[in-house]
């Protein structure tokens, strides 16, 4: 017995120097300059959350101050403008809503290349076209700037659990070197997709898919309802069957199966219809540019922009589109 307990407290202690030699060499790898967040909102505040718990020095930058205020109690610090991170941090982050926002917050009179040095590493990890990618790539480059489109994987739960996947444009041993230690505090997967602007195409595809995902369940759903079965027990026959799905498994639009779901939160929370939206229309966009076939995407996109011009349910969850089909019988 003693020598159990004995061999228990070496194992410990070899244990905690591991961790610290690990930590230790993360930080080594990615220098000790700090890193700066421009956007924290629902996805940003958790990315910029696990960088902070990694160790990094995070300065965040967000036109709601409320949200900056809950990440500064946390450790993090406030930059006054998005210029001043360009200047002051050696990487940045950006998770911002529209293209549009991302041109500004970039090369705007006081965007973050206006102060950027050469050694600063710009990252967007924004849902945006690969056309607006190339041309904050190359507004960058102008300056010596590195720039990479990083979009993510996973939506708000793999955000939370620090699992997303990363979708990167730009050169691989780059990637590797550059950003790969700083996406793995955040994810658990780093996939270099090809030139600037592939990361965003990639999430684009898987984009459009979610959203084919999520109008198919909530209409299966809601066939299985209107002919009186139990909503939670088609769940489960389509989880254990072959229509197995994240939305049904992880996002399922019917309140109460998931209690994590947005659904159970009164579709609060998550990923913001209109945006889904916007990302059906960055995918008709694309498809049209290389004549890719997307009839699903397409009426999906219709679907969404009935929903969104209503006005009432755009700024809930876009599993929400179960709600606003139930209303359509």
């Amino acid at each position: 017995m003693h020598a159990s307990r004995s061999l228990a407290r070496i194992l410990s202690r070899e244990n905690g120097i591991l961790s610290q030699t690990l930590a230790r060499r993360h930080m080594a790898s990615t220098g000790s300059g700090e890193v700066g967040f421009v956007g924290i909102g629902n996805m940003g505040s958790l990315m910029a959350k696990h960088l902070l718990d990694k160790g990094h020095k995070v300065t965040v930058f967000d036109l709601n101050k409320s949200v900056v205020n809950d990440l500064v109690k946390q450790g993090a610090k406030a930059a006054t403008s998005v210029a001043e991170l360009g200047e002051s941090c050696h990487r940045v982050f950006t998770m911002l809503p529209t293209p549009d926002i991302i041109i500004d917050t970039y090369t705007g009179k006081d965007g973050l290349l206006s102060r950027a040095s050469s050694s600063t590493v710009l990252v967007d990890s924004s849902t945006i076209d690969p056309g607006t990618a190339k041309t904050v790539h190359k507004a960058a480059a102008a300056k010596n700037v590195k720039f990479f489109d990083a979009p993510v994987a996973g939506a708000v739960p793999a955000a939370r659990a620090g699992t997303l996947v990363f979708m990167v444009g730009g050169d691989e041993k780059e990637v590797k070197e550059l950003l790969e230690p700083y996406l793995l505090c955040m994810g658990t997967s780093v996939y270099t997709c090809g030139p600037i602007g592939s990361g965003c195409v990639a999430k684009i595809c898987n984009n459009m898919m979610l959203a084919i995902s999520m109008l198919g369940l909530s209409e299966a759903l809601l066939l299985g309802k209107n002919f009186g079965l139990d909503v939670k027990m088609v769940s489960e026959i389509i989880n254990k069957g072959s229509g197995r799905c994240w939305s049904s498994e992880i996002y399922n639009p019917h309140p109460g199966v998931v209690p994590t779901a947005p659904s159970t939160n009164d579709y609060n929370g998550g990923f913001r219809a209109s945006l889904l939206y916007k990302d059906l229309g960055l995918a008709s966009q694309v498809a049209r540019e290389v004549r890719s076939p997307t009839p699903l995407g397409s009426l999906t996109h219709e679907i969404y922009r009935m929903l969104v011009n209503g006005g009432e349910l755009s700024d809930k969850d876009f599993s929400v589109i179960y709600k606003y089909l139930s209303k359509k019988n």
